[in-house]
């Protein structure tokens, strides 16, 4: 049961929250639950890829919440010949004090923005790895903690291009979320060119948080309270991955834990002290669905993931207040 206390102090995170939102949205027009699914994830303390076409606003939805945020940020434009080092930090002897002395790279910022990730070599790739899941960077025997709030935005683009490298499934798994930005609505687009057709979107922009604020709210999302009920109902999705007969990989442990966290930072956007199933649903595609790879008779059908994760959850029994339970669509 959610005290008066701690609703007070949910209703007030949640309207901090609500002004990043706004700040995002002022920036991004028209795609206003991608914004969602983006601060949901901060929250959640995970990480973010953005996989779409050229010329979406990935990286301007990235750089918007980084600049709604006042948090450091670092860009990382990754390339062929990029070097893990440039990610990671390398040690320097320094001649005057004749040691070693370590200086770090790009991901010690609170926000990483990773600009098409798939066009760095796996190596490179493969740098963030301890970073995205430990929060720490070891280099010649030492380990560096990260900053906290720490959050890596990845771009890619889905369509086959030259010099490109697809995401190992190690990395993919790191990434609590996947969202496509998706093409503006023609009204949205109208809005765009008006407001926008002379100088940059992000000029304007303000920070409305700073770190502090941030990490309150994380800190609250952690304290939200989740049912034996709901934790079986997000197991029973994950494991309705692993056992589809469409489906040669289904989801990892981590990622029913990413899940449910992703459920809990959703039900404090709401200012709601508790998750419910419709948390769960709501996510399970962008939590789910870029960790699971389709059998090769599944990808001759055209049956995409996100299909296949459609139809668990239609499938799935939702747990009910009343004890029975309920069918999706039913």
């Amino acid at each position: 049961m959610t005290t008066y206390e701690e609703q007070t102090k949910l209703t007030d995170l949640s309207a901090t929250a609500d002004q990043v939102r706004r700040a995002v949205e002022s920036v991004i027009e028209g795609k206003p639950e991608v914004v969602r699914i983006s601060l949901t994830v901060l929250l959640a303390e995970g990480h973010l890829l953005l996989e779409d076409v050229p010329g979406v606003g990935k990286t301007m939805l990235a750089k918007s919440l980084a600049r709604a945020i006042d948090c450091t940020v670092q860009r990382v434009q990754f390339t062929p010949d990029l070097l893990p080092s440039d990610i990671t930090g390398i040690s320097v002897f320094d001649q005057q004090r004749k040691e070693f002395e370590f200086k770090p790279g790009a991901v010690f910022a609170q926000i990483v923005i990773g600009d098409e990730i798939n066009r760095a070599s796996p190596k490179t790739q493969s740098a963030l790895l301890e970073a995205m899941e430990e929060r720490q960077v070891t280099a010649d025997g030492r380990t560096y903690p990260l900053p906290d709030p720490f959050l890596v935005i990845a771009t890619q683009n889905p369509v086959e291009m030259e010099g490109t490298y697809p995401l190992p499934e190690a990395q993919r798994d790191r990434f609590m979320a996947r969202v496509s930005v998706g093409y503006p609505d023609p009204e949205a687009e109208m809005r765009m060119l008006q407001s926008h057709g002379g100088y940059s979107p992000l000029d304007g922009l303000q920070p409305v948080a700073t770190a502090r604020d941030v990490v309150k709210l994380i800190e609250a999302v952690r304290e939200i309270h989740v049912s034996d009920a709901v934790r079986r109902y997000a197991v029973d999705l994950v494991v309705a991955t692993r056992t589809h007969p469409e489906l040669r990989l289904g989801a990892s442990p981590r990622a029913t834990l990413q899940l449910l966290r992703a459920a809990k930072a959703s039900a404090a956007l709401g200012g709601r002290g508790y998750v419910l199933p419709d948390d769960v649903q709501a996510l399970a595609g962008p939590v789910l669905a870029h960790r699971l790879l389709p059998t090769a008779q599944a990808q001759l059908n055209r049956r995409t993931s996100e299909q296949i994760v459609g139809e668990i959850l239609h499938r799935v029994p939702v747990p009910s207040p009343y004890g029975a339970p309920q069918y999706r669509g039913h």
